[in-house]
């Protein structure tokens, strides 16, 4: 049942993101681009997208358990630091020049264009990236403490 569900709302996500133009990457630089023929129709997806969060996580704060009997396990806010911030505008960097952010670009795979193959493989990339440089974090922070 939790499969299913999480299918559902994951074709019913994609399917938004095709219609609303957001796995269109010409699309997404018309509107990131303010100095050229600027394109406000995705400010309108992204206002509709946090109206519904807002009402969702409010529900959502109330209850202990998901519809599906799972425990609810929402984000705790956190101060923001530099790595927000360098991690914020990486993904800005990233979104700008190739108009994809991940969930598009995965829908934008589905579809079949190139530019996303190479989008989603340099994601992947950083992904690992970031892995190897947390496992060394760790271990440099595991090697203070017990030098300590």
């Amino acid at each position: 049942m939790i499969v299913a569900a999480a299918l559902l709302v994951g074709l019913l996500f994609g399917v938004g993101l095709m219609v609303s133009g957001m796995a269109d990457p010409a699309k997404v630089l018309a509107f990131l681009d303010l100095a050229g023929p600027w394109d406000p129709s995705l400010a309108l997806v992204m206002a509709g997208a946090i109206a519904v969060g807002l009402v969702a996580f409010r529900l959502a704060g109330r209850r202990s358990t998901s519809l599906l009997g799972l425990k609810m396990n929402l984000p705790q806010a956190r101060p923001i630091d530099g790595r927000l911030v360098i991690g914020g505008l990486l993904f800005g960097i990233g979104w700008g020049i190739a108009g994809f952010c991940p969930g598009p670009a995965l829908v934008a795979l589905g579809m079949g264009q190139a530019k996303a193959v190479v989008f989603v493989l340099a994601m992947l990339a950083g992904m690992l990236l970031f892995e190897a440089i947390e496992q060394m974090r760790r271990a440099a922070t595991k090697q203070q403490v017990g030098d300590a």
